[in-house]
């Protein structure tokens, strides 16, 4: 517990143990009561009771001592311990101590010798609460500036956490939106899952959905006239070009195949449709641009089927991938292959067209009938041809009734009737690729040049 002492300096020994007497009586036994009988003395006492780390609440001085005023040993002791009190005993002579020291050394208060006992005791007590009060003060401002201090600290901590927070957050979203572009968020949503890190090896869930495949013609020969840069730059092109439209029509893409896009299509079979038809109208500007550019203009097949499929997470523990497997994936890769005999943009089983809503009353007809290689089913196909030109679309409208009657008599080998129907067709539409095809065939077996009368059978 730290030791308080008052100090009182006075050159008349009486004076100064009178003062003494009455400090004591004053201040009892909690304070210790310090004598010093000239100026040297008193900083000499001040030094040497700091140095044994005593406290020093007030001194009280004479103003009129020989060598060393009073006024000037309250300054120097002011220096040594700024927060003591000053007290400063003054004769009726001399008012000009009382203005130089409260302007050096802040002076608590002055005494008019002879004291009055009472005020010298009430001035006492007086300095002694307001020193404490003042040290209360002190401790507490001292305290709020240590809690301040404190929070400040706490608050720049809390702001660079925050920042790398956000960094960490932002490190994050960005990974999950990279791993999203190798793992669609819908994919992770039908196999039940929030992230992928919850993505198991031989996770899967069996779906109805439509799958949609869509590939570029002739992209070897393309890509035999590119360098190997040139033909990233235009796969990547084309795919930016196309992913929209899927995306748009609530479906995803479930992996690239080479120059080939499978997407997925979970709601319905028209957004697959829609999806292909948009497809379309994306390609017919891009190839004007190209056309104008002094390029050739691309064409695609896109095949749609729908079905019962499994799709799930394959590989091994250190690689793994998502894909989707059955029949109905294998169709519809086989369909869009269809799409390049038959030279036609857009072709869908008859599975997707018993499942359209928006879209059945689109222009369309029966193509023909294939069957998967192991399978005894068969499956018609059937062309989606609302997006070509107008004058072939309506041409292609008006004989849909004799074309499909010609498809009918073709698959009961009635070609000679077949060959009738499909001539007719080509002459209302001679821009029919589809009746051309068939044209041709029925020739050729009626000629006896061709055995096999399939147009197309799919192997799995």
């Amino acid at each position: 517990m730290t030791k308080l002492v008052v100090i009182c300096v006075d050159d008349e020994l009486t004076v100064l143990k009178s003062l003494k007497a009455e400090l004591k009586s004053t201040v009892g036994d909690s304070y210790l009561v310090e004598m010093a009988e000239n100026g040297h003395e008193a900083i000499a006492l001040t030094q040497e009771l700091l140095k044994n780390a005593y406290e020093i609440p007030l001194i009280i001085a004479d103003y009129l001592m020989p060598d060393l005023q009073g006024d000037d040993v309250l300054r120097q002791i002011h220096q040594l311990s700024p927060n003591t009190l000053k007290i400063l005993l003054i004769g009726q002579t001399h008012p000009e101590a009382i203005v130089n020291t409260v302007r050096h050394i802040n002076l608590y208060r002055y005494i008019v010798k002879p004291w009055q006992p009472e005020d010298l005791r009430l001035t006492v007590q007086e300095a002694l609460n307001s020193y404490h009060r003042q040290k209360e003060l002190l401790a507490t401002q001292q305290e709020l500036l240590r809690a301040n201090q404190e929070q400040e600290y706490l608050i720049k901590e809390l702001h660079e956490k925050q920042r790398n927070l956000k960094k960490f957050t932002d490190e994050l979203f960005r990974i999950n939106q990279a791993l999203s572009q190798f793992v669609p968020q819908q994919f992770m949503q039908l196999l039940g899952q929030d992230s992928i890190t919850d993505v198991q090896l031989g996770d899967q869930v069996e779906r109805v959905m439509s799958i949609l495949f869509a590939d570029i013609r002739g992209f070897t020969s393309l890509s035999e006239q590119m360098a190997p840069a040139d033909t990233f730059e235009f796969i990547n092109s084309f795919f930016q070009l196309m992913e929209p439209a899927i995306r748009k029509n609530y479906g995803f893409i479930d992996k690239y195949i080479g120059d080939a896009i499978m997407a997925l299509f979970s709601v319905s079979a028209d957004d697959a449709v829609m999806a292909g038809l948009e497809m379309l109208q994306r390609l017919e500007r891009y190839n004007q641009r190209r056309v104008l550019s002094g390029r050739k203009a691309i064409e695609i097949g896109i095949g749609i089927n729908t079905g019962k499929l499994i799709l799930g997470t394959v590989g091994g523990y250190q690689r793994m991938d998502s894909t989707v497997i059955g029949d109905a994936v294998n169709l519809a890769a086989r369909i869009e292959e269809c799409t390049k005999a038959y030279g036609v943009t857009l072709l869908v089983s008859e599975e997707t067209l018993m499942c359209l809503k928006r879209t059945k009353n689109f222009a369309r007809r029966l193509v023909d009938q294939v069957t998967l290689r192991g399978k005894s089913c068969s499956t018609q196909v059937y062309e989606i041809f609302e997006s070509d030109d107008d004058e072939l679309k309506a041409q292609k409208l008006a004989t849909k009734d004799e074309f499909e009657a010609a498809i009918d008599h073709y698959h009961r080998h009635k070609f000679d009737l077949a060959l009738k129907g499909f001539q007719y067709c080509l002459a209302q539409a001679p821009q029919d690729k589809v009746a051309r095809v068939y044209t041709d065939r029925c020739k050729r077996i009626i000629e006896g040049n061709l055995r096999n009368w399939r147009l197309r059978q799919i192997t799995s």
